[in-house]
């Protein structure tokens, strides 16, 4: 007798939950296809930091994020669905069987969907966290829409700050770019759009320590990175951009990424390795969005059908 654990087979095993994996996990058990999901600790992705999502197609009057997970999970469940609210230890993607570990037990199965997501970063501050979902946000195209003809403030210096704020001054009345240096990092085109827009205009070498507020965003309070003078000012919403982190240090060495981390991918979702596929956030630094991490689930579950089919 010996207390190694045995294996638990399947035909797919998603390692990640959220829009991606959740589509993923409905599509291949619909197919009949045995799944298991090792969904982490918190599943839902950044759709758990969202109150009200009004762009999913479906729901005319909005729906919760934490509710519209939930919904998928339910959906996925009923179509047989296995999920493990653990976290994956270790993912062995190489050859036949790919091997899942999640604490002392492995799972194998014969394709791999990689749905980790990705994280925004923020800065840290202690308001910041208690006004997420409150006026503070890390997407334009999610949460713009709520700050029509109000003025917001965007925190970055990169292509992804400038994105924010041109989507941002086609429905706010002003927005206000803070960014802790003396120049833009971003591109020279999309500085070129930034600089030139009437709606928006830039705090230079300054960073935000306050996010001002009880209930709701009223404001920021900045402090100028060279002379150390605070200044405050008043804003409805906070649009932090200073860059996403993919979820994939489980797979470094096993799997290709770019240089921010994020897993490449052929055909939308399919990787280097046969018989595994990446969805969602986790291979896509461009659109964020809970519809096009929904619509990779979708292909990475048609093409571990067609996978499966061929072995």
């Amino acid at each position: 007798m010996t207390n190694q654990t045995i294996p638990k087979k399947y035909d797919l095993i998603i390692v990640g939950a959220g829009p991606a994996g959740y589509t993923a996990a409905i599509y291949a058990a619909r197919a009949n296809i045995k799944v298991l999901m090792v969904a982490g600790t918190i599943p839902g992705g950044q759709l758990l930091l969202t109150t009200e999502v009004e762009n999913f197609p479906g729901f005319k009057e909005g729906i919760m994020g934490p509710e519209l997970m939930d919904a998928m999970k339910a959906q996925a469940k009923r179509f047989g669905t296995e999920i493990i609210q653990e976290l994956a230890t270790k993912v062995e993607v190489g050859g036949q069987p790919k091997k899942v570990t999640v604490g002392k037990n492995e799972y194998t199965s014969k394709a791999l969907i990689i749905s980790t997501g990705a994280s925004a970063n923020w800065l840290g501050l202690d308001s910041e966290e208690r006004l997420m979902g409150n006026g503070v946000s890390s997407c334009a195209t999610c949460d713009g829409f709520f700050f029509k003809d109000q003025e917001v403030v965007v925190v970055g210096g990169g292509d992804s700050a400038m994105e924010e704020a041109l989507t941002l001054s086609k429905l706010a009345s002003k927005v206000t770019i803070i960014h802790r240096r003396a120049e833009f990092k971003a591109s020279k085109i999309m500085q070129d759009r930034v600089l030139n827009n009437d709606k928006i205009e830039v705090l230079w070498d300054s960073s935000v320590v306050e996010v001002l507020g009880k209930d709701q965003v009223s404001g920021v309070k900045t402090k100028n990175t060279k002379t150390g003078k605070s200044k405050k000012l008043e804003c409805k919403g906070v649009f932090v951009a200073i860059g996403h982190t993919p979820a994939t240090s489980l797979f470094k060495g096993s799997l290709e990424m770019d240089k921010a981390g994020y897993l490449r991918v052929s055909d939308n979702v399919k990787t280097a390795i046969d018989g595994v596929f990446a969805a969602g956030d986790v291979a896509d630094p461009h659109y964020r969005q809970a519809i096009t991490a929904a619509g990779d689930g979708c292909r990475a579950a048609l093409e571990v059908e067609r996978y499966l089919e061929g072995i």
